[in-house]
């Protein structure tokens, strides 16, 4: 999932921004989340300074009435996310050759001086933005999933298991800290990757996640605490 970061000084034009993105991922389905819109660029900073692994989209006000503006603080996300989509927001047309002085590598330069042509080009930029988020996922080890009327993408890595839900047709998607419910069938998923093994006919687990394997009792230990049944025919696969 992208998380989207905007900051922009003058609150109404914050509160435009923020529900042009909204209505988009909610109309688009994208896979992102408005994470923060803030006024304050020292907010963003501290809000992504810890977060490890991570593409944001960020939609900056180039003049930010603080001691940074926005190409500046383009500067500083730089430093934390490489692959981050940015996008300016300005009333001065003349800003693109400063950013190549400080290598941001923004998507756009949005004039915010006609509100409809604004919509407009933010949206065609989030669309870029989720374009690009998907062909990485083609490229990477990434499950993504239709989850109500929105998609949502895990690394393979974060997986710890899959089981079947109480619900018909419906599985559960265990994190280390979270729980996803989806429509799929379980059969197909120890299909997605080798690292992924049915080892009964309730469960598909990441093998890189077990923890120890009991094999008297047929019971198997995950990284997040949890614990599978295995079938009798699946003991071999964990030998």
């Amino acid at each position: 999932m992208l998380n989207v970061y905007i900051c922009e000084d003058d609150k109404k034009q914050l509160a435009d921004l923020s529900a042009i993105v909204r209505s988009t991922i909610m109309i688009e389905e994208y896979d992102m989340t408005l994470e923060l819109s803030t006024v304050d660029p020292y907010e963003l900073l501290n809000e992504i300074q810890d977060k490890k692994n991570f593409i944001g989209v960020y939609i900056l006000d180039v003049d930010l009435n603080t001691d940074i503006d926005g190409i500046e603080l383009a500067a500083k996300i730089r430093q934390y996310d490489v692959s981050g989509t940015i996008i300016f927001v300005t009333t001065h047309e003349e800003i693109a050759h400063l950013t190549f002085k400080y290598k941001v590598e923004a998507i756009d330069y949005i004039i915010k001086d006609d509100p409809i042509k604004m919509s407009h080009d933010l949206k065609a930029c989030l669309k870029i933005a989720n374009e690009r988020q998907s062909h990485e996922n083609l490229q990477e080890d990434i499950f993504t999933v239709k989850v109500g009327s929105r998609r949502r993408s895990f690394h393979y890595a974060d997986i710890v298991y899959f089981e079947t839900s109480d619900t018909p047709h419906k599985i559960i998607l265990h994190t280390e800290n979270s729980m996803t419910e989806f429509y799929y069938q379980i059969k197909d998923l120890e299909k997605i990757d080798s690292r992924f093994i049915r080892c009964h006919k309730s469960f598909v687990i990441n093998k890189q996640k077990i923890e120890s394997v009991d094999l008297k009792n047929r019971l198997v230990r995950l990284s997040n605490g949890d614990t599978c049944l295995v079938s009798v025919r699946a003991i071999s696969k964990l030998r």
